[in-house]
């Protein structure tokens, strides 16, 4: 199984992109220690895996109203939505990191519904399924009930971006039927034995 391609399509000699890209991945072997298969993939076309990963960065990085965590549960429930195995196990692992909890990530992944969230997680990840569901339904009302919760017209945004993120994300995983790394399986997972 380790043999099987990570992409439907052909992944570049890591000596044949551009130097910034090969600089990126060089720091993606320092911390988290390797390189996402995601990146790999993306870099067929460098341009575009450059602006793959600023949006990222800018989404998922920066300062926000949503903690790193809650923006990691709008990734994973995304992606149950969609079924993307590989944004599935990827942001599990680094939802069960942010978080500290090695059953949460699971859960949402599962069925967020019956996660231990806050009503205001839960809020979150209603507008999050219903843009990934039914985007062209969202209304008044469901903003309203966001910002009942204390949600920011900055945090609504915020969410708006990370559901559709994921959904342009998961789209292009499972249509090149990309495989995660198997580094995140065991990520965030204790290694004590029951």
């Amino acid at each position: 199984m380790a043999d099987r391609p990570i992409s439907r399509l052909s992944v570049p000699d890591e000596q044949t992109l551009p130097e910034d890209i090969q600089a990126i991945f060089a720091e993606m072997r320092e911390k988290p220690g390797f390189v996402p298969n995601v990146y790999l993939a993306y870099s067929l076309r460098p341009q575009q895996l450059r602006g793959f990963i600023a949006l990222y960065d800018s989404i998922m990085m920066e300062d926000s109203g949503l903690t790193k965590a809650e923006r990691e549960m709008i990734a994973v429930a995304v992606s149950a939505q969609n079924h993307c195995f590989y944004c599935l196990t990827a942001h599990g692992a680094v939802l069960r990191i942010r978080a500290k909890d090695e059953v949460l990530g699971d859960t949402i992944a599962a069925n967020y519904r019956a996660a231990d969230l806050t009503p205001r997680q839960r809020a979150m990840l209603e507008l999050a399924v219903k843009i990934t569901d039914a985007s062209d339904t969202i209304s008044g009302q469901d903003i309203a009930g966001l910002r009942a919760h204390g949600f920011s017209d900055e945090d609504i945004m915020d969410i708006v971006q990370t559901a559709a993120f994921f959904n342009y994300s998961n789209r292009v995983a499972s249509a090149l039927e990309l495989r995660p790394n198997r580094e995140y399986h065991g990520m965030g997972r204790s290694s004590a034995k029951a």
